[in-house]
């Protein structure tokens, strides 16, 4: 056989070598790659860890039988998250549990303003929820808010657990402002902070006074019919500022409150807001009711008598008395 033959034969010889090599690898990672991986329930990713010190941190920490081949498997899935990963059991397919190091998510906490409710009382319910500074909470957003209160929106949020103090009231502010904007231009053809502070602040007094939704545009033709007729608000719920909130007025805060806020004091509207506000309230600060109701009170069930004079406003009173 001459030594060209010699080389061919060679040539196949150690090509069908390879190729067996190469199946061999193959099967060998599949087979390794569904070998179950015990783990716990959660696991918790540093910010900035690296992909090839992550094998090395969780054999330390737990119940992980971990190896080279194994980071270089995640290498293959993409960067490691900063964040959590949840398993619903502990026993995993170990690639799926690889493929799941790189999904980690930070994890979303709900914080909920109350329409009606103050900032100081909110900032303290943030500030445990997220363990940050209630304090720093308040300077950031006296820093970035646009008005001394109402400035976030009455609703649920969903905000990252490790946020800071700045960057929490930018998130809350900046969606809050688009939906002010959006509908200023829906109603006055532009966004005027001027204007809508006023819109805001009788807002928020028809959300300390109303009883129900219904009652609102209500409540709201009683603040207009009495501004106009330059007579005072004479509303409790406009001494519910800051950290009255669920403080009930008493004739002696009546007699020795005398900010803005007092409206049994002072004609005209507070200086801002008293609170935060629902879109139910804000509607009815500019949709009020046509009516001629200068009075109102609470009845017996609940909710509220309306009158145009203070006779029957007195009548009222006594009813209930």
């Amino acid at each position: 056989m001459n030594s060209k033959k010699i080389n061919v034969f060679r040539n196949i010889e150690w090509s069908t070598c390879i190729e067996h090599c190469a199946v061999i690898l193959i099967m060998s990672l599949a087979f390794y790659s569904i070998l179950p991986v015990q783990t716990e329930k959660k696991i918790s990713i540093s910010k900035g860890i690296k992909e090839t010190d992550i094998i090395a941190h969780l054999n330390q920490r737990g119940p992980y039988s971990l190896h080279a081949i194994d980071r270089f498997i995640l290498a293959r899935f993409g960067k490691i998250k900063e964040g959590e990963v949840k398993f619903k059991q502990t026993t995993q397919n170990r690639i799926d549990f690889l493929y799941a190091l790189t999904q980690a998510k930070i994890p979303l906490l709900k914080i909920t303003l109350i329409p009606g409710e103050t900032l100081e009382i909110f900032f303290k319910q943030v500030a445990d929820k997220l363990d940050i500074n209630e304090s720093k909470i308040m300077d950031a957003y006296k820093n970035l808010a646009v008005y001394p209160e109402a400035s976030i929106v009455a609703d649920t949020y969903f905000v990252p657990r490790k946020m800071n103090e700045t960057k929490l009231m930018k998130f809350l502010l900046r969606g809050s402002e688009r939906t002010y904007k959006k509908l200023a231009t829906k109603y006055y053809g532009d966004y005027n902070t001027t204007e809508w502070k006023i819109i805001l602040t009788i807002a928020s007094i028809i959300q300390k006074e109303a009883a129900s939704k219904a009652e609102m545009p209500l409540i709201s033709s009683v603040i207009y019919n009495r501004l106009e007729k330059n007579m005072r608000l004479q509303m409790d719920g406009t001494l519910n500022y800051g950290k009255y909130s669920h403080i009930k007025v008493t004739p002696e805060r009546i007699r020795n409150d005398y900010s803005t806020f007092n409206t049994y004091k002072h004609k005209g509207l507070p200086e801002s807001p008293i609170g935060s506000v629902s879109m139910h309230a804000i509607d009815a600060a500019i949709n009020p009711k046509k009516t001629n109701y200068l009075y109102f009170m609470r009845n017996s069930q609940g909710v509220h008598d309306f009158t145009d004079t203070f006779k029957k406003h007195r009548q009222n009173i006594k009813k209930l008395k």
